[in-house]
């Protein structure tokens, strides 16, 4: 995705820019004119630019400072993504969807911002990298915060129809119905249809998703939204890889190697391991029916505004989520035949594994919250206090059940379950308060902005959470606080010019411990349970907005303290050995961020570019204590580099627009070398990736289909061949997933 640092119209203190085109109009947005932190937006322009059914992971790439790894050129497999920004990852990152927070953004069980969104019902995509405001609802964020906006209905009624076709049998409709206005009310319905084959191995990605909006606006101002997203999804996995198996060094037992490594698509005849046992050989797990996704997601919200008077008015938004789904994957019948011993006097229903065992977890559950705020103009102040509650109700089921006949290929025996390994609720209750005060002084050229926000999250898991709850007979309910009253953010902006902006900011956030379930349902009840990850951000900046040019340019520095991983040591008091999550101290981020347009009068007005650079140092500040459990000497990584974390991240793009019906853009974007374990041992060279998209249409009309649009994108068009999601270690090899080959959609665009 390119070119997508640009603006919306809109008017702001910085003076009137003359950069326009198809793909630019003014940098309000593009470069958070008035933020008092680096704020940087995708515009509703760049998104229609992207390849149809783009998730809103990938939507991310463009920005400055975000490492986006996507298993698929769209961004769509779920367990592929993975995103870093400064010195946090996606789980420390909030969502924020019309006003309503995503919560957590765990695949299992949580609401990943990618299953809520389509990218032609977007207005805008805006990022803070580093100190989100305060009035924004989160309790995943240690900083970084993005919103996506979502379209208003249309005025007059309109159909809108999109057909994609692509690389590895790509196919997708997309239908949006506008009623247009009729009085007070206005309303739109979409619906978008998606499959794909895998491009690496066997299997397919299929997806449903619609959504609508339903809008009322009385005549004293006051207004209404509410709004549905309903999205179902099914897809089959693809294996994460070692850079061995990806040399084809590792002695694969079916001669794979390199980025199109994948599961297998026929049963394999393979030699018995246990006597008897057609198949118990442990490599029938490499059959690709053993490992699929499956989600159903439905999300309502409602907002209001409300003006009691010219000076103060009310907002608030109220929403309730429903999930549910599942997940498979395999296991090896020795593996189960253990387990099955160590169960089967204890649950009595249990039935001996007759070969490769089908590994069920399910997930369900519901989300329910509510965000209000006042907002009160009074002279030079403009002051915003309020209030976010929230539920969150989690089920998670696991157990490993018989096929037909032990066979990888057989149906699940539902009725035969080999041993259970979870069945636990988990609760989240929070709730925050906010206030904020936003001066201006100097006739509006300088802002301040003082804020503070007050968190509490209660946790609670009860139930069987791991196989060992299930062998000791005990249901533990395990309980915890994360709160603090003082989470400062303050920052001003100071306008030197009409042109020249200057901005800086301090913010304090608190979240709760990433991956919560996982946490508190690895170890025992006796293990030490983890404190609140909590973050420091100093950002200092400056943005410019010129008739033929702009640009923001930050600097930061991050201290990220409580650390969360996983690892043997012994639990205090016990005398037992045990891996479980524990804080392992502080990590330091600092670096500088730029972002920028510019459209050169020397080449006729239809040619311009964009760029945008980061520049990151996220080093580890502390040891891991008590590594060896035997000695209780620390593992020493002080100084060493967060895995994952390049040190540059720089893109850039041409668009030429050389007549009124055509866009054209070539872009790249290179991502630095980055390690892949705590202990820097082993590392994963930089990449380059070049795309491209060529759009035809200016309003072409062909009976009663009006502004008619083709486009061409071409992702990874030099077909680069590189390792791009990594799942980090400790102090071993990692593994990764290969990123996508050059992939070719052509989409057309037609409204009626």
């Amino acid at each position: 995705m390119t070119g997508i640092a640009n603006a919306q119209d809109a008017t702001h203190q910085l003076g009137d820019v003359v950069v326009t085109g198809k793909r630019t109009s003014q940098a309000a947005v593009a470069i958070g004119t008035d933020q008092v932190s680096n704020t940087i937006s995708i515009t509703r322009e760049a998104l229609l630019s992207a390849p149809a059914g783009v998730s809103g992971l990938k939507m991310l790439e463009g920005l400055p400072g975000f490492n986006v790894q996507a298993n698929d050129a769209l961004g769509l497999y779920e367990f592929g993504n993975s995103v870093s920004v400064r010195a946090f990852n996606f789980q420390q990152i909030g969502f924020v969807l019309d006003g309503a927070p995503m919560g957590r953004s765990d695949q299992f069980g949580g609401s990943p911002i990618f299953r809520y969104v389509e990218n032609e019902n977007l207005a805008r995509v805006t990022a803070s990298q580093g100190a989100g405001d305060v009035t924004l609802p989160s309790y995943a964020s240690l900083g970084p915060i993005v919103q996506y906006v979502t379209i208003d209905p249309a005025q007059n009624f309109g159909v809108t129809t999109t057909l994609s076709a692509g690389s590895d049998q790509l196919r997708r409709g997309f239908l949006r119905i506008d009623s247009g206005e009729h009085g007070p009310f206005s309303a739109y319905a979409s619906y978008s249809k998606f499959s794909a084959d895998l491009w690496r191995g066997p299997g397919d990605i299929n997806r449903e998703h619609a959504e609508g909006k339903l809008r009322y606006r009385a005549a004293n101002g006051a207004e209404a939204t509410f709004g549905i997203t309903w999205n179902d999804y099914f897809d089959y996995d693809a294996p994460a890889i070692t850079k061995a198996q990806y040399n084809g060094i590792a002695g694969d037992a079916f001669g794979r190697s390199g980025r199109n490594f994948a599961y297998l698509g026929e049963v394999p005849v393979l030699a018995q391991t246990a006597p008897g046992v057609i198949y118990s050989n442990p490599l029938y797990n490499q059959y690709y029916k053993q490992a699929i996704n499956s989600r159903t997601d439905i999300l309502y919200r409602l907002s209001g505004a409300l003006p009691l008077s010219n000076t103060l008015h009310l907002e608030g938004t109220a929403y309730y989520e429903d999930k549910k789904g599942y997940g498979v994957s395999p296991e090896a019948y020795a593996t189960s035949l253990t387990s099955y011993n160590a169960e089967r006097l204890i649950l009595t229903d249990l039935v001996a594994p007759k070969g490769l065992q089908y590994g069920l977890s399910e997930v369900s559950g519901d989300r329910k919250g509510a965000v209000a705020r006042a907002v009160w103009d009074l002279g030079a102040h403009r002051l915003t206090a309020g209030a976010w509650i929230e539920t969150d109700d989690y089920h998670r089921t696991q157990a490993r059940y018989n096929q037909a006949g032990g066979s990888p290929d057989g149906a699940l025996l539902k009725n035969e379950p080999v041993h259970r390994q979870r069945d636990f609720v988990s609760t989240r209750e929070t709730r925050q308060l906010f206030i904020q005060d936003v001066i201006s002084l100097l006739d509006d050229r300088l802002k301040i902005e003082l804020g503070v926000k007050a968190l509490d999250i209660d946790y609670t898991i009860s139930g069987y959470r791991n196989p060992a709850d299930y062998i000791n007979r005990r249901q533990p309910s395990i309980t915890n606080n994360w709160s603090d009253s003082f989470l400062p953010n303050v920052g001003l902006v100071w306008n030197l010019t009409r042109t020249d902006q200057i901005f800086a900011s301090y913010a304090e956030n608190l979240a709760l411990p990433r991956g919560a379930d996982d946490v508190f349902a690895l170890a025992s009840p006796n293990a030490k349970t983890p404190d609140a990850e909590i973050s420091r951000n100093w950002e200092l900046g400056v943005r410019t907005n010129r008739p033929t040019f702009n640009a923001a340019l930050a600097l930061y520095r991050t201290n990220f303290d409580n650390r969360l991983q996983s690892y043997a040591v012994t639990v205090p008091g016990s005398g037992v050995t045990e891996s479980f999550f524990q804080n392992v101290g502080e990590v330091e981020a600092h670096g500088a961020e730029f972002s920028g347009t510019w459209k050169p009068e020397g080449l006729g007005g239809f040619v311009y570019f964009n760029a945008n650079a980061s520049y990151n140092v996220v080093e580890f500040k502390n040891d891991l204590p008590g590594f060896t459990p035997v000695t209780g000497a620390p593992l020493v990584i002080s100084g060493n580099t967060v895995p994952d974390s390049p040190e540059w991240i720089i893109q850039g793009g041409v668009t030429i627009e050389p007549t009124s019906w055509i866009v054209a853009n070539v872009s790249a974007r290179h991502i630095g070398e980055r390690f892949s374990n705590f202990t820097n041992t082993e590392t994963v060279r930089g990449y380059t990736i070049v795309n491209a998209y060529v759009d035809f249409g200016d309003n072409w009309s062909i009976g009663p289909a009006r502004d008619l649009r083709l486009r061409f994108n071409v992702d990874n068009l030099l077909d680069e061949d590189y390792l791009g999601t990594i799942t980090t270690t400790v102090n071993t090899p990692a593994t990764f997933r290969p990123g996508p080959p050059r992939t070719v959609q052509v989409s057309l665009t037609t409204s009626f």
